[in-house]
């Protein structure tokens, strides 16, 4: 459905993306996953035809975005990083609008929007800049889909709304994929990654890795510690030191130590007890696709 290859840009003298090539299936729920500045939001422009890419193509369902865009914009559903509808334009106007520029009305669509615009329609009369962030995204995908296009790209659609929001938005993108959507989405939250069923990790315009989040976690090459502690920035200065320390990063509430494969658990304790005079609570634990990621920035 989309087959990125070879693209590039940049601005002057910075390259926002550097040779990306990747191929998104039919029916994937795909993310691209990086921290701001990765160069996400520049790829999805050069996508939606918004910009011209300096090397290499995008063709999406068939259609090269740059010489068949006006064939590429009519199959794409976007949502753009920032909120983008009308302020002063109700819930309902809005969607009306969106709907007559595709030369279609609600009613021929609803059936794509209605589990969505059900949680809207008692604020339909409300102008779009009176809505709370979660009801932003939440009509800004309603907009994007009534024109029934083939693909979704959404970038970055739920930094700035709250958690329960964010999880009601990824419900709602895993329920589009059982009707048979194909949804392209970046963000910076790397928990969403493990929603995927394929994803590209981004930074500084390069491709780290691309597979399914399982798979991704399966290649971290330590063996992975957490530990807690009443302070975790001494605990985190006094694991510094340690001889056999591969990383050692702040994971919430603990410390997540990566260490050669043959270190026991006994030998850090003992470390540890010998330069703080604090608890502590130590144990072995899987990677997850957080702990792969900062791995493969640390590598770069």
């Amino acid at each position: 459905m989309i087959n990125i290859k070879n693209i590039k840009k940049s601005y002057g003298d910075i390259t926002a993306v550097d040779d990306i090539t990747i191929h998104v299936r039919k029916g994937q729920l795909f993310g691209l996953i990086g921290p701001d500045g990765a160069g996400k939001t520049s790829l999805f422009r050069m996508l939606t035809s918004l910009l011209i890419p300096d090397e290499g193509s995008a063709v999406i369902m068939g259609y090269d975005t740059v010489k068949d865009y006006r064939k590429v914009r009519n199959i794409l559903g976007y949502m753009p990083e920032r909120f983008s509808l009308y302020m002063d334009l109700s819930v309902e106007e809005n969607l009306n609008f969106f709907a007559t520029v595709f030369n279609t009305t609600i009613e021929e669509n609803y059936h794509l929007i209605k589990d969505i615009y059900k949680v809207l329609e008692p604020f339909k009369d409300r102008r779009a800049g009176d809505l709370s962030g979660g009801m932003k995204q939440k009509l800004a995908l309603c907009c994007a889909l009534i024109h029934k296009p083939e693909v979704l790209l959404l970038d970055e659609p739920t930094t700035g709304v709250d958690p329960v929001s964010r999880k009601e938005f990824w419900e709602m993108l895993k329920s589009l994929q059982t009707k048979g959507f194909t949804t392209f989405v970046s963000t910076p939250f790397l928990d969403d990654a493990e929603l995927c069923d394929e994803v590209a990790l981004i930074q500084d315009g390069k491709i780290l890795d691309m597979d399914s989040p399982q798979n991704i976690a399966k290649k971290y090459p330590h063996k992975l510690w957490s530990i807690s502690a009443s302070n975790n920035y001494k605990l985190l200065r006094a694991i510094g030191n340690y001889e056999k320390k591969k990383s050692a990063f702040a994971f919430g509430n603990s410390v997540h130590l990566a260490t050669a494969n043959e270190v026991e658990i006994e030998e850090i304790q003992n470390y540890l007890k010998s330069i703080i005079d604090y608890d502590f609570e130590i144990k072995p634990i899987e990677p997850n696709i957080e702990d792969a990621f900062m791995e493969l920035m640390k590598e770069e």
